[in-house]
C-alpha cells in the first residue's frame, strides 16, 4: 500500500530526528526488506566461498588496511 506524499514526508522528517545509532538501525532494516535477487546472492555468496578458500589454502595473503589505503591514495593523487 503506497504512502501519501505527505506522509512519506513526515516519516521522513520523522526518521531525521532519531540518533544516528537509530537511524542506522532504521537503514539497516529498510535495505533488509528490499527484495534481493536470488541470482546476485547466490553469486556473492560463491564469490565470498572462492575468496574464503583462497585465503585458507594461502594462494593469497592479506594486506594491512592502513598499509594499502595509503598506496592506493598515492597512486590517485
Amino acid at each position: 500500500m503506497p504512502l501519501e506524499i505527505e506522509t512519506l514526508e513526515t516519516l521522513e522528517a520523522a526518521a531525521l530526528h532519531l540518533p544516528p545509532a537509530e537511524r542506522a538501525r532504521l537503514i539497516e532494516r529498510l535495505i533488509t526488506s528490499l527484495d534481493a535477487d536470488p541470482e546476485v546472492e547466490e553469486a556473492w555468496a560463491a564469490e565470498v566461498e572462492r575468496r574464503q578458500a583462497e585465503i585458507e589454502s594461502g594462494a593469497v595473503s592479506l594486506l594491512p588496511g592502513p598499509e594499502t589505503l595509503a598506496k592506493l591514495k598515492a597512486e590517485f593523487q
